[in-house]
């Protein structure tokens, strides 16, 4: 059993920057399961709040964020951005970290902030634990949302260019769902690196 399962992509946004792009199978079972083990019981999670409308509300979602160069040796982040380079290539920066507990978690649907992200370069995110659906929309109000289910041990990667065409979400469910992390890798100008500082991570996720 390889750690590195398939390089097959599907296809699901196209753009000259390469669009959004889904590997349901870049990890073996057996080595997602084991990472997802370690960062469930190893990761110092923060449980953040913000203010929405006339209220200060929780994320819902936990979360926890590192610099490239400052990654845990304790937890498997190296290698899990090792796994998405290879797949998406780009001089990543930092990595954040989402724990989806369950059903009641989720992220709205979003655009990453462009100012935080480098031109021409990928976000990409490694899914571990339980599936859970992400919601894909053109910004166009009339267009209807695709849905891929992010499997453990798949990789999304979305172009920069998608982040101007396109939404993306994690709606909550009713469904019984098991716990979910995600691992985001993006590409930060010097001046939006302390988003990648443990704890300083914002409310986006995936």
């Amino acid at each position: 059993m390889t750690l590195f399962a398939s390089d097959t992509s599907i296809s699901l946004v196209d753009d000259a920057e390469g669009g959004i792009r889904y590997w349901p199978d870049a990890v073996d079972p057996r080595t997602a399961a084991a990472w997802f083990e370690a960062l469930r019981d190893g990761t110092p999670w923060v449980r953040q709040r913000r203010p929405m409308y006339d209220r200060v509300v929780d994320v819902p979602r936990l979360l926890a964020a590192w610099p490239v160069d400052a990654l845990p040796a304790d937890l498997p982040l190296a290698a899990m951005l090792a796994c998405v380079q290879r797949l998406a290539p780009a001089p990543y920066t930092g990595a954040g970290l989402n724990f989806y507990r369950d059903g009641r978690d989720s992220v709205a649907m979003h655009h990453d902030t462009l100012r935080t992200l480098v031109p021409g370069h990928p976000l990409a995110l490694l899914s571990l634990g339980a599936p859970r659906r992400m919601l894909l929309r053109a910004k166009d109000r009339h267009s209807k949302a695709t849905a891929v289910e992010l499997a453990a041990g798949s990789v999304l990667a979305m172009s920069h260019a998608s982040q101007l065409t396109h939404l993306h979400g994690i709606p909550k469910t009713a469904r019984p769902v098991g716990p979910r992390i995600s691992a985001v890798f993006r590409v930060r100008p010097e001046a939006a690196r302390g988003e990648d500082r443990y704890g300083a991570t914002d409310a986006a996720g995936d």
